[in-house]
């Protein structure tokens, strides 16, 4: 199972962290990730509220690509609605450059209305536009030269000038609900999916797969290995309770930053079971159980809610060296720390 870190980067501007120190602890982060062996570190993008605060995933990633020479750098997501597909193309273009060839690229159409309202466009019409947009944006990194008379862009004899090293980029497709799972199988592509946001509880996540592996089945794809990754919130702690006293207040403070979405406060996601909390026993299970339901790719959200970067750090080493071993899953092509 591949193991990789999700950050949202959520920015509390009444507390005393600043923005740049948030920066300075996330790029932190992504240093010991890859000497703890993470597969992938990805970045959400996010606009005009503190839920999250990286506009442009690209140039944060760039950043990364400079400190780090293994660990893969992911979107999660690159929101295609709101963007110029040539300046998606180009800029991810340059990252996987940068990274000489680490970009994974995760894409969604969004879903916060306040984003909408901020770049005056009509969340109806969401779905079209990412959909000219994404087919655009793969023609373009392919190294197509692009003529395109659509609803939404008008291109014209245009090719990229920095190509990406990797050919194809890697491009997983986020959902938001369990039934789009199908769909994105059938596709014959990757996916990303949140089950805080999409299921009512852990067991939801395995019947969410089943979906998806029967679209790819359709698509004529029957081996799902590295196909879906799964976003879950974690903290690794000596015991459940230790979990409970470290995580639990910043995991209230972040789902407070949440719009138009269901809150679901500590207490309701240990009962709901979608996350990665407690021990490294507790947690060892649950990760044995995702492997059961198909999944090999979990992406583990330490970085939430002002939780102090010691403890941030903490949770990252005993999610590889106390949960992992415990949980037979460990990866044998990654050395250990």
């Amino acid at each position: 199972m591949k193991m990789s870190i999700f950050s949202v980067q959520d920015h509390y501007p009444s507390q005393p962290r600043t923005l740049g120190q948030l920066y300075s602890q996330v790029l932190e982060q992504a240093r010991r990730a890859e000497q703890l062996g993470y597969d992938t570190f990805w970045v959400a993008e996010h606009h005009f509220h503190e839920y999250g605060a990286v506009p442009n995933p690209a140039v944060f990633l760039a950043a990364l690509s400079q400190q780090t020479s293994r660990l893969r750098l992911g979107t999660a997501i690159s929101i295609l609605t709101f963007h110029n597909p040539l300046t998606v193309a180009e800029n991810y273009a340059l990252v996987d450059q940068l990274s000489q060839g680490r970009l994974a690229l995760g894409v969604g159409s969004g879903y916060l209305k306040h984003e909408f309202d901020g770049y005056g466009l009509d969340p109806a019409a969401k779905r079209e536009r990412f959909d000219e947009n994404l087919m655009l944006v793969e023609r373009l990194l392919r190294g197509e030269c692009v003529t395109h008379e659509g609803k939404f862009n008008t291109i014209r004899e245009v090719r990229l000038n920095v190509r990406p090293v990797q050919d194809p980029v890697p491009l997983y497709v986020a959902i938001l609900r369990r039934e789009a799972a199908y769909h994105v199988g059938r596709q014959g592509r990757r996916m990303l999916f949140v089950p805080y946001a999409a299921v009512d509880d852990f067991e939801e996540i395995g019947q969410m797969m089943q979906d998806y592996r029967r679209g790819l089945a359709e698509a004529g794809i029957e081996d799902a290995a590295g196909m879906a990754a799964v976003a879950l919130h974690t903290h690794v702690a000596p015991t459940d309770e230790d979990a409970r006293v470290r995580a639990a207040r910043a995991f209230d403070l972040y789902v407070e930053t949440r719009l138009y979405a269901r809150k679901q406060v500590y207490d309701d996601i240990i009962a709901s079971g979608l996350s990665l909390f407690g021990s490294p026993a507790t947690v060892a299970g649950k990760l044995a159980r995702l492997a059961e339901m198909g999944l090999d790719h979990v992406m583990s959200l330490h970085n939430f809610g002002l939780m102090p970067q010691d403890l941030v750090l903490d949770s990252m080493q005993r999610l590889m060296e106390q949960a992992m071993p415990l949980s037979g899953l460990v990866r044998k092509d990654v050395p250990a720390v």
